[in-house]
């Protein structure tokens, strides 16, 4: 029998990555829909067309699967910041543009806002045991934290403010936008997501950030 070429091996290895991204995709939607307990692996499976033997294969468990997701989603914002190469603009537009790319993903990305919410429900004791939690603040916090020293090197931006400062404002709005959504239409008759108003609410969330840094 021949023996298996590096062409096979590599496709068997994309043929994986490919069906492990495919489980890890639908695990978001079906743990974002019905959180921790009520999702179902049997369901995952069916919706991609594996097995709970090969979920299993690939993740262990649920709750590896479920942390899993949560890891992915905070990754792909990670990632998104980290290409942003805010060395080629000045301070201002570095924080405009870090806040307007939160801004976009979480609107884009409403699940994983849930995944957050169902984790802050459970005290993120899922989150807490991650090999990978360490990474998954130090990108947000060095880039802003190297755009901030830039501006008050210039004498732009305050000096009581912190990276996690910013960070929490950016969030709190964009989370606010989009986890509120329904409740907020209900009480005060707004979408916050009406694509009519989304220029100003993205334009408003990058005056707001600069203004509360704004030295002068």
């Amino acid at each position: 029998m021949a023996a298996p070429t590096s062409d096979t091996g590599a496709i068997k290895q994309r043929d994986a990555d490919r069906t492990r991204a495919e489980i890890l995709r639908v695990a978001t939607e079906e743990f974002a829909d019905k959180g921790y307990a009520g999702a179902r692996v049997d369901e995952i499976a069916a919706r991609t067309s594996t097995t709970k033997r090969m979920i299993y294969y690939y993740f262990t468990g649920k709750e590896q699967l479920y942390l899993a997701a949560l890891e992915n989603a905070y990754a792909v914002i990670r990632g998104l910041e980290s290409q942003v190469d805010v060395e080629a603009l000045e301070p201002a537009e570095a924080i405009r543009r870090l806040a307007e790319l939160t801004f976009d993903h979480h609107e884009s990305h409403p699940d994983f806002l849930r995944l957050v919410s169902i984790e802050n429900i459970h005290r993120a004791e899922h989150l807490t045991k991650s090999e990978l939690l360490p990474g998954l603040a130090g990108p947000a916090v060095e880039v802003l934290d190297g755009v901030l020293r830039r501006g008050r090197e210039a004498g732009r931006f305050r000096e009581d403010v912190d990276a996690l400062d910013v960070h929490m404002m950016i969030s709190s709005f964009c989370v606010f936008r989009t986890a509120n959504r329904y409740t907020f239409q209900a009480i005060f008759e707004r979408d916050l997501l009406d694509p009519k108003r989304r220029d100003h609410y993205r334009r408003m969330l990058g005056d707001m950030v600069l203004g509360f840094l704004s030295q002068d």
